[in-house]
């Protein structure tokens, strides 16, 4: 079977003076914080509104049976690659009797067999737009959709689309960049204490998105560290150029963000091994700084998803859609930990989140990937096809 779960839209207060972060660079000042969740509120408003108007049209009612016809081929597909026999999806209920629900039971579930009922979703929220990078962001990742590499953990399918809040048309042509922590807290291409180092790369991926917007990755569910709530991060570049050797270069940033999950997926993934054998301490959405101060119709960090067997271990399809000004340049929100040359990673010495008062580092001498660059075009003349349904379009 096939569980399917929304994630709860119950407020999830941030916290500002949650300071014991184990991950150096990430500490932020309680003002600082509040100033950046200040910006990040302004543009969750601002994009909410302009989305509020594709609700309900034409194109909007086509990108969403596309989303579902996409989704529903991409977890059969998901589960024949394993193995598994069809049998019946499973429903999680709807948000009102999931909420009662809940407090008596945790597990059970409602069948249905349509798959409208399981991929379908509303489409006029966006995703929490971020002003704040982290401190291991690594510039120029491989453009490559399978992250996983030898990591132990569940996996994950993990689909994005990003749709224009100035013209509701889905955005092709992005450079779509993510990176997370492992099962046991630990990110992959920086030099810091107990990170993977300069030369790993494991869930790290860059990936560009389709005529309708839509990018995916194959990786595993992020691990947590002490102080920050189990997260992925996301960049989405405009007009990047795809190198001959797998990287990209140039472009500008148009979107930075941060996936959230649900607080009993991720208990349901922390009983697992490895991720149980992590000894951090685990910092809920409630008590993480960067968690959005609520999850309303303006923003939602939360993604989608599905189990593929009432067994977790056989992995997830998550997906969430994402409400974009692929106009803005955010260059002066960037600051990256590493770059990762044809000679391997390169430290630069900056561990800072960037944010409003971030620092925007540039490549240091040495070696670049090298290769033949062709733009990668952006156009926004696209009917909506694919908006997730399921997914509000919303932001990182």
């Amino acid at each position: 079977m096939v569980v399917f779960s929304t994630f709860t839209t119950a407020v999830v207060a941030a916290s500002l003076l949650n300071s014991a972060l184990a991950h150096p660079g990430e500490q932020h000042d309680a003002d600082h914080v509040k100033r950046e969740l200040e910006v990040r509120d302004h543009y969750a408003n601002h994009a909410a509104r302009s989305l509020a108007n594709c609700a309900g049209t034409v194109k909007a009612r086509h990108l969403e049976q596309r989303a579902i016809a996409r989704r529903h081929a991409t977890a059969e597909k998901l589960r024949a690659k394993r193995g598994i026999s069809s049998r019946p999806y499973f429903h999680r209920r709807d948000l009102t009797s999931l909420e009662a629900f809940e407090t008596v039971n945790h597990n059970m579930t409602g069948s249905v067999s349509d798959p409208s009922t399981i991929f379908a979703a509303n489409t006029s929220c966006i995703m929490t737009p971020e002003v704040t990078i982290g401190p291991y962001y690594v510039l120029g990742e491989l453009v490559r959709s399978n992250l996983t590499e030898t990591e132990p953990g569940i996996p994950i399918h993990l689909e994005f689309q990003f749709i224009d809040i100035n013209t509701c048309a889905p955005v092709p042509s992005l450079l779509i960049d993510i990176w997370a922590a492992n099962s046991t807290g630990s990110y992959s291409g920086v030099a810091a204490t107990g990170q993977g180092g300069l030369n790993s790369t494991y869930m790290r991926g860059v990936q560009p998105t389709d005529s309708d917007g839509v990018a995916q990755f194959d990786t595993i569910f992020p691990g947590h560290y002490d102080g920050r709530a189990t997260h992925n991060h996301v960049v989405a570049h405009v007009n990047a150029s795809i190198l001959s050797n797998g990287s990209y270069t140039g472009g500008s940033v148009a979107h930075i963000g941060q996936l959230f999950f649900d607080e009993s997926l991720r208990s349901a993934v922390e009983a697992t091994y490895p991720y149980s054998q992590n000894e951090a301490e685990v910092t809920s959405n409630d008590d993480d700084m960067w968690a959005p101060g609520q999850a309303d119709n303006s923003y939602d960090p939360f993604p989608e998803f599905v189990y593929l067997t009432d067994d977790i271990t056989d992995g997830l399809l998550m997906w969430i859609s994402v409400g974009i000004d692929p106009t803005v340049n955010r260059n002066s929100n960037v600051s990256y930990a590493a770059y990762l040359a044809a000679d391997g990673g390169h430290a630069t010495g900056t561990t800072l989140g960037g944010g409003g008062n971030g620092t925007n580092s540039t490549v240091p001498s040495g070696a670049v990937p090298s290769g033949t660059a062709a733009p990668v075009k952006r156009g926004l003349g696209y009917n909506l096809k694919k908006l997730f349904a399921g997914s509000a379009a919303r932001m990182h």
